[in-house]
């Protein structure tokens, strides 16, 4: 099985993947890209690195038991993918609160309002491949276990089930 998490900055992908019980290989992917140059050059308006997906995914063939955590892990072939969701006020006050830039943080949240990496997820892989987890009222355990629940087949995919337009 391999399993993406994913979803915009700031939705709790990483803190809630570092506390899995599971037997998958969990990769975070932006460490993974930033040790082993995995990137296709640096984003300067937003002053971040690119992913090389072509490059990670051959990095990453072959391994079955696979879990890889990133805003961009959808755009891998997986079974499942996981996408972690957050009220955009929310997810600006925690963007803004490690540290981000305002501008970064606004973007981020409009991105979450208008569900592009849900998007991006349903039409790569299709509703019956995506699961939807709303984090914002959510400790990090529960979230945790919400994922584990996808990974052990306890969940039926869903997809569309947040809807954040409002805050447009």
């Amino acid at each position: 099985m391999r399993v993406a998490v994913t979803g915009t900055p700031g939705t709790g992908k990483t803190t809630a993947t570092e506390l899995l019980g599971t037997d998958l290989e969990v990769i975070h992917l932006g460490e993974l890209v930033r040790t082993e140059g995995l990137t296709s050059g640096t984003d300067e308006d937003r002053d971040s690195l690119v992913v090389d997906v072509d490059a990670v995914a051959a990095r990453l063939a072959g391994r079955d038991k696979l879990l890889v955590e990133s805003h961009v892990a959808h755009h891998l072939t997986v079974d499942r993918v996981v996408v972690l969701r957050c009220h955009p006020d929310e997810l600006k006050r925690r963007l803004l609160d490690r540290g981000e830039p305002e501008r970064k943080a606004d973007e981020n949240a409009e991105a979450e309002a208008l569900d592009v990496i849900l998007s991006e997820a349903v039409d790569r892989h299709g509703l019956e491949s995506v699961y939807e987890i709303e984090t914002t009222d959510s400790d990090p355990g529960a979230t945790a276990d919400a994922i584990e629940a996808v990974i052990e087949g306890d969940r039926s995919p869903s997809a569309g089930t947040v809807d954040f337009t409002g805050y447009l």
